[in-house]
Formats: structure tokens, C-alpha cells, sequence
């Protein structure tokens, strides 16, 4: 069988796009490459290792844990179904924290938190981007934080991250690293009530405890927003990726008398127009 048929005949249960990026993963090439050797031919164990796994697809699991790996911010990162898989949206988040540094010139040696790190993504890409910057990841789960130092190694930016497993700020050793000039995270904040709507690959596929945060999504908000606001120094950002329909919630979070102060609140949409994330600043 060669490459065309292999391709057609998978492109009959999965996005012909998909079938392609499949098939350019198990033989190590790329898309372009496929369609130039169109007529190669196909061994039988590579075409039932190539069914095998446009099998999982059509089941679906997501490509990303299929072939094992996500681009994102322009890096290509490891993924397991232990992480999270990146999302587009997520790179609006760290935008806006390169964004913000590059408003405050004064501060040439940007130290960073990123909470719940997940595949590293955020951590990676401001580490990519800020090269005078201290970036500390962290954790709740040592699985995804093995991810993490992997992609990090990958991408030669050990030297530059550290990572700590933690329950939010609760590490002993993490409070040693305090205080911060910015603290990023995009924590886990599906509704349990949404859980239902999910797609059958997000739900069955993804780790519940990257997704999930209490009835309404807010569990991690609730106790972020204190111990982020006591690990950041005066004047310092707070930088947050939040869930549809959770604008009016977070906001009452952020401003509430009975909470820590902050200032400066604004709110940035997605590439839906979506409002997605929350920034805020210490007094």
C-alpha cells in the first residue's frame, strides 16, 4: 500500500489533516514530505501500526497525546495525558505578562512565578522571551512537573527555571524564593456543572485535576488570589487564564472589601472575544 492509499483509507474515519499528521509522525517526517513521496510504499507492520493509531483517534483521544506533543508560543513541547494539552488562548496570557514587563524598564531582573506549570508552557515561553528573567514553576502533582523539566531540557532553559513541587504557594521552599514581580497561572477552573458538556476528548482524555475546580470553577481562585497577593512584592502583577462565564464571579473575588486589596483590574478577551484573562497589580 503506499502513502496516498494509506492516507485515503484513513481519511475515511479521521479529519484528513489528522491522517496526515499521524502518518508524518510515524515515519519522522513532515506534511510537505508525505505529499511529495505520495507513492512510496508502506510496509504491512508500519500500515497496522499507522490503523493502530488512527484507531485511538477515531476513540477520541487527542492527536496531541497520540503523537505525544503541542506547539506552543513557538516551542514545540512533550505532552502525556498526565498535562494538561496547551492552548492557543494560553499564549494570550503570556503575552500580556511580556507585555507588562516591557512597560516597567526599570525592572531588569523580572523574578516570576508560574503556578500549576503543567507541559512548562508559560514557564518556557517567558523564559524564551525575558533572558534576564528568574522564573520559578511549580506544581501540585510530580508527574506533570517531570513533563515540565523535560520540555525544559529540551529546549536548554534548565539552567533557567526552577522547579518546585507545590500546593499552590505551601512549599517551605517556594516561600524562600518570595517575594515575586509577577505571579502567572492558569489554574484549573471548569464548573464540575459543565462537566457534562465537555467533549468526550477533553473529558475522558485530559487529567480531571488540571480541569476541575469545585461546583462553580472558583475553588483555586478562592485560595490563589490571598497567597499570590502575599508573595508578590508592592506594585508587583498577578496574571490569570479564567473559564467563560466566570467574569462576574472573579471580579467580586478581586474587589470584594472583605478580600486583600488589589488595583489596577483589567480584563483582556480571547481570540473569540471572550473575556479570558484577569490582570491586577499589589498596592
Amino acid at each position: 500500500m503506499t502513502l496516498r492509499e494509506a492516507l485515503t483509507e484513513a481519511a475515511a474515519s479521521i479529519d484528513r489533516r489528522e491522517a496526515e499528521t499521524l502518518l508524518a509522525h510515524l515515519l519522522f517526517h513532515d506534511r510537505p514530505w508525505l505529499i511529495a513521496h505520495s507513492d512510496t510504499e508502506l510496509s504491512p507492520s508500519l500500515h497496522e501500526t499507522y490503523r493502530a493509531l488512527v484507531a485511538r483517534r477515531v476513540a477520541k483521544e487527542p492527536i496531541q497525546y497520540i503523537t505525544g506533543h503541542q506547539e506552543f508560543f513557538g516551542l514545540m513541547l512533550h505532552v502525556t495525558p498526565n498535562t494538561l494539552i496547551p492552548r492557543p488562548e494560553t499564549e494570550l496570557l503570556v503575552e500580556a505578562v511580556l507585555r507588562w514587563v516591557a512597560d516597567h524598564p526599570d525592572l531588569r531582573y523580572p523574578h516570576i512565578l508560574d503556578m500549576g506549570t503543567g507541559t512548562g508552557a508559560i514557564a518556557l515561553a517567558l523564559a524564551s522571551r525575558l533572558p534576564t528573567a528568574s522564573i520559578t514553576a511549580t506544581d501540585l502533582y510530580p508527574a506533570p512537573l517531570a513533563i515540565a523539566e523535560q520540555n525544559a531540557a529540551r529546549h536548554h532553559l534548565t539552567h533557567r527555571i526552577a522547579f518546585v513541587q507545590s500546593d499552590l504557594l505551601a512549599s517551605p521552599l517556594l516561600q524562600s524564593f518570595a517575594p515575586f514581580d509577577v505571579i502567572v497561572s492558569n489554574p484549573p477552573y471548569v464548573s464540575l456543572y459543565e462537566a457534562a458538556t465537555l467533549p468526550d476528548e477533553v473529558l475522558k482524555h485530559e487529567p480531571h485535576t488540571a480541569l476541575f475546580a469545585g461546583p462553580h470553577g472558583l475553588d483555586i481562585y478562592r485560595r490563589l488570589l490571598p497567597a499570590a497577593h502575599a508573595a508578590l512584592k508592592p506594585g508587583g502583577l498577578l496574571a490569570l487564564e479564567f473559564g467563560f462565564g466566570q467574569l462576574d464571579a472573579l471580579q467580586d473575588l478581586f474587589e470584594k472589601p472583605t478580600n486583600v486589596p488589589w488595583q489596577d483590574l483589567s480584563i483582556l478577551n480571547d481570540y473569540a472575544q471572550i473575556p479570558r484573562i484577569a490582570l491586577a497589580t499589589k498596592p
